[in-house]
This record gives structure tokens, sequence and C-alpha cells, in this order.
């Protein structure tokens, strides 16, 4: 695969104002990006995270998604990113706490 874990966040912006286009989303997937940066593991054969439209899991927002997985998580700040982050695209464990169905 290009890249082993991809971690992508709703960054999707209604006309409403609501969903996970709000700060949240925009600011987890920046957290995320330099992060995984910081720890050198971002870029080809390594993590990457994505800014995404609706992933439809509006009413959890925000969200994020870890491919290959396929597991979806609600977070609240930027201890939940690095904890997802840390365990489970780093240590393959699932974040139990944060996890959504």
């Amino acid at each position: 695969m290009f890249y082993q874990k991809h971690i992508f966040f709703c960054c999707n912006n209604k006309a409403n104002g609501n969903g996970c286009g709000d700060i949240s989303g925009e600011s987890g997937f920046a957290y995320a990006k330099t992060y995984l940066q910081g720890i050198e593991q971002w870029g080809e054969g390594k993590i990457r995270a994505t800014k995404t439209g609706c992933l439809g899991r509006c009413n959890l927002a925000p969200t994020c998604v870890v491919y290959p997985d396929g597991i979806w998580y609600s977070y609240f700040d930027e201890d939940d990113i690095k904890e997802i982050i840390d365990k489970h695209l780093l240590a393959d464990q699932v974040v139990e706490r944060l996890k959504v169905d």
C-alpha cells in the first residue's frame, strides 16, 4: 500500500453551519498533520491525514475514519487525536472510548 494507514477528517461545511465543518474538523486535521510530521510518520510508506467532505456521520461530529481498518472515531480535542494516532495508527490498538459504530 502507498500508506500504512490513512486517517480522514470530515471538514464539511454545511450552509446552515452544522456538521463537521466547524473549527473541530479543520483543527483536528491540522493537528494530526503537524503531529505526524513532527514524529516523522507523514508520507509515502507511512501515515497520511486528509481533509474530506461529508462522511455522513454528522450526528457524531466531529468525526474521522481510519483506513484500511474502517474504524470510526468521534473526538473532542487534540489529546484525543494524539491518542488515536499513538494507539491506533502507530500501535494498531483501537481506542475504544472514542470509537463509534
